[in-house]
């Protein structure tokens, strides 16, 4: 996190934990404005990779999940990135920025996934760096968001998964109430300002509830090559390409498309107790051995967790599925905002 912006944001209550914010002051109160109403929440916590060169879209093209060549300078993909096996090491919001191709992550695996990718350039024209600190971004949410950034970034982008270029910096909509900003971090402050106007500022973990609640996978240190990317319904929205040429996993994923059905999948649930990425889920007609596993999770509103978990199918349709041990809390499962595949 930027020294400068840490200060800021203390001075304007956070308690922070390494580079997130837990809250400030009432974590129950900004759970419950992000329930109905519109926040406003730092993404210190995350991390951005930045790409730049001539060959840096075709570099990109080859390792990534997803058509990076098609991504135009006005617009954002999801995207993963695998191991040979087809297994996620990491998933991203991706955009283009003046000459860059950004690369959003959890903060906790961009050394990893950075030094990976970076091993593979060989030759290529295209060069890596670790751009967290470069910017200051926020995410906007809720009914409100939009006027709310319009009024801060003097710009909005139209449609979900595109962006412009606002005043103060790079604005991503990412949903039809969310946004994501890229600020220059000598404006972030009137920026930050300009938005508590209309937003309540919130912690990371409340940004982590609508984000799963928004049926959007995070994969985290505890959760690395553990999924295929349909697990986590990367290709529902929109984070793979089956048109495109090879990249690391390729062969594994096509496989998992096109031949039988899935036998694991994603779904959004609550628990009444306090849950983590990579804690098993498990159910009674597997004995002895886990089901399923959790995802992402965040404290709901009105209390417990809500968790994204993948587990399977067959289990999640007939079976109550318990946390961490077969008599744990029973998972209380809830309709994902898409649709998924039969």
């Amino acid at each position: 996190m930027i020294e400068s912006w840490k200060t800021f944001l203390q001075s304007q209550g956070a308690a922070l934990e390494g580079n997130a914010v837990l809250h400030y002051g009432n974590p129950a109160a900004e759970r419950a404005a992000a329930a109905d109403g519109t926040i406003v929440a730092d993404l210190s916590q995350l991390g951005v990779i930045a790409f730049r060169g001539d060959e840096a879209a075709s570099f990109l093209q080859g390792q990534l999940t997803n058509d990076v060549r098609s991504l135009h300078a006005d617009a954002a993909q999801w995207n993963g990135y695998c191991s040979p096996k087809g297994r996620l090491l990491g998933n991203f919001l991706l955009w283009r920025q003046g000459e860059d191709y950004c690369l959003q992550l959890s903060g906790d695996i961009l050394p990893s996934v950075l030094k990976r990718l970076s091993m593979f350039i060989l030759r290529a024209k295209a060069q890596g760096r670790d751009a967290s600190d470069e910017s200051v971004r926020l995410v906007v949410a809720g009914p409100q968001a939009a006027a709310a950034v319009g009024a801060a970034m003097g710009a909005v982008p139209d449609a979900a998964m595109r962006t412009v270029a606002g005043d103060s910096g790079f604005v991503v909509r990412v949903g039809a109430d969310k946004f994501v900003l890229s600020i220059a971090p000598e404006r972030a402050a009137a920026v930050w300002q300009t938005l508590r106007q209309t937003a309540t500022p919130v912690g990371a973990p409340v940004w982590d509830w609508l984000r799963l609640n928004a049926g959007i996978p995070m994969i985290v240190a505890a959760t690395q090559e553990q999924f295929v990317p349909q697990m986590v319904n990367l290709e529902v929205i929109g984070g793979v390409s089956f048109q495109k040429g090879c990249y690391p996993g390729q062969e594994i994923v096509a496989r998992s498309q096109y031949l039988g059905k899935l036998k694991r999948r994603m779904f959004l649930a609550h628990v009444d107790a306090e849950a983590a990425p990579g804690d098993s889920l498990y159910s009674a007609d597997i004995e002895g051995q886990a089901t399923g596993t959790v995802v992402n999770a965040a404290p709901a509103p009105a209390g417990g967790f809500d968790v994204l978990a993948v587990a399977q199918v067959e289990s999640a349709a007939t079976q109550i599925l318990h946390l961490k041990a077969s008599d744990g809390a029973a998972l209380s499962l809830r309709p994902l905002p898409y649709t998924l595949p039969e």
